[in-house]
């Protein structure tokens, strides 16, 4: 038998103004995007925003149905929304951030595993990285550089690529 360990590596900063001016307004668009979130089931709102090679953003917010699953998160509609209209503009970055009606978040929420592997296909398309940045309204921020930081074993078969 061989043990194995796998170790991630991201920065935490204590607020937004700890950042860099692009990832700081990069959060604040995020938040924006929350004031869009379609979500009276669960009354958890979340808002995702993307900074394009070109400078363009890109907002995203979950969108809930009454026939669950038939919802989105956040990221998804904001990736597929790029993928679909802005394909060969480079994603450099992505933040996400969310809000709850009935609790206060007080750590960062990592985006669910659908979303992380979209944003590997993402990653995989654009032959890059991106840097993600999670925060909350009165907490820390973490940021990472890349999918594989939440997703060490990525789910891509080499049969399956043609």
């Amino acid at each position: 038998m061989t043990e194995h360990e796998i170790k991630i590596n991201f920065k935490e900063y204590d607020t937004l103004n700890d950042l860099s001016a692009p990832e700081r307004n990069l959060c604040l668009e995020a938040v924006k995007a929350l004031a869009n979130s379609h979500s009276p089931y669960s009354k958890f709102k979340v808002g995702t925003a993307l900074r394009l090679q070109s400078g363009k953003i890109i907002h995203g917010s979950n969108q809930e149905n009454i026939a669950y699953p038939s919802g989105l998160c956040a990221e998804r509609v904001a990736l597929f929304y790029w993928g679909a209209n802005h394909p060969h503009d480079p994603i450099v970055a992505m933040a996400t951030t969310a809000k709850a009606e009935d609790f206060e978040i007080l750590k960062p929420v990592v985006s669910c595993g659908a979303c992380l592997q979209v944003l590997a296909e993402v990653e995989k398309k654009q032959n890059k990285p991106v840097e993600v940045i999670l925060f909350c309204e009165n907490g820390p921020v973490w940021t990472m550089k890349g999918v594989e930081s939440f997703l060490p074993f990525l789910f891509f078969e080499h049969n399956l690529i043609a």
